[in-house]
């Protein structure tokens, strides 16, 4: 997945910080620490660590993820981050080998 969103309370800047939903890279969300919970009266999960966002900041950026965009929302800090895909030669040339073929170049 190439994006990932963080977010915390304001007043809450040294955690915990929510870093998934229920449909998040497992992988990653083991990597951070993360802990998947259901609040009472939701019906959806989330992701949470007991780190401050700085230091999932630090964490998603020594695999690759930059930050895109950061807001404030209410009383809700969030950030988005997004990680390059890295493609082989092969599949860029195998893409351009059928448009070729579709456009017939």
């Amino acid at each position: 997945m190439p994006y990932v969103l963080i977010s915390t309370q304001i007043r809450l800047e040294t955690g915990p910080t929510m870093v998934g939903d229920e449909y998040s890279d497992s992988a990653l969300m083991n990597y951070l620490g993360a802990r998947k919970t259901t609040m009472l009266g939701n019906n959806f999960s989330e992701y949470h660590v007991d780190e401050p966002p700085r230091v999932i900041l630090d964490k998603l950026e020594q695999t690759g993820y930059r930050v895109v965009s950061m807001t404030g929302v209410g009383q809700t800090l969030v950030w988005c981050l997004h990680k390059e895909q890295q493609y082989g030669t092969t599949t860029l040339g195998a893409l351009t080998a059928n448009k070729s073929k579709d456009h017939g170049f």
